[in-house]
């Protein structure tokens, strides 16, 4: 292990860490990801129950760690990343919401720009104020190598939200739906707006769990198996993307 370097919430040491760095929510799913793609995987986070892992995935060196829901842990955990570890790309492996028919249950959205969802509730955190999208190279690699491995995916703006659940429900995205929005999650305009200001790579993939069009949704017992396209496409992108 190099030099110690602790933060409050990873306890990681100096060097623990991959310059490209995937972020499911999930610590579940970090660990099913690590244990599934990485060669030779470990635990080098296990504080607060955020796993974190690294490991290889064709030879190059990768990390996996999970962020928590919404944007105030997701943040706690990218800008440690950044500002202590040294991450210079970072890829969200997420959930999200359809909020089009045209996006189905199971297929995986690639965020090409990410919106808040309004001034009101709609993450509002001034230094991180602003439309913001991926990666150009980035998202081009995802696209490609989506269309290549023939993965069910869509491209386009989604929306972000600091409220999961709202007494409006589904009706308060209309204006998202009228400009076109394929899904909502709660994380990526974070993602996209912190790699800005820290001048690095970042891209959120997301796969549709719920759809509040058509009122379909996936059960929790089936979102592992899900995430097999999502994680796969985020490990190729990573790889190619050095």
């Amino acid at each position: 292990m190099g030099e110690q370097r602790l933060t409050p919430h990873i306890e990681a040491g100096k060097g623990d860490y991959a310059e490209t760095v995937l972020l499911p929510g999930d610590p579940q799913r970090a660990e099913w990801m690590a244990q599934t793609f990485l060669e030779a995987p470990r635990c080098v986070n296990r504080r607060r129950g955020a796993l974190g892992f690294t490991g290889l995935y064709r030879g190059q060196p990768i990390s996996i760690q999970a962020t928590g829901v919404g944007v105030s842990s997701f943040l706690i955990y990218a800008h440690e990343l950044l500002d202590y570890y040294g991450a210079r790309t970072l890829i969200r492996t997420g959930t999200c919401g359809g909020l089009s028919a045209q996006a189905k249950l199971r297929s995986l959205v690639i965020s090409q720009l990410a919106r808040p969802e309004n001034a009101e509730n709609g993450q509002v955190f001034g230094l991180y104020d602003a439309d913001a999208g991926p990666d150009p190279a980035l998202l081009a690699r995802a696209l490609a190598k989506a269309a290549e491995l023939g993965i069910d995916h869509h491209g386009g703006l989604t929306i972000c939200t600091d409220i999961f659940y709202h007494p409006e429900a589904r009706t308060r995205y209309a204006e998202a739906r009228a400009l076109g929005a394929l899904a909502v999650d709660m994380e990526t305009s974070a993602l996209y707006r912190i790699a800005a200001h820290f001048g690095v790579r970042a891209l959120s993939l997301l796969t549709i769990v719920d759809n509040l069009v058509t009122g379909e949704q996936a059960d929790y017992s089936e979102r592992q198996a899900l995430f097999t396209d999502m994680s796969r496409l985020a490990f190729e992108v990573a790889r190619e993307g050095r």
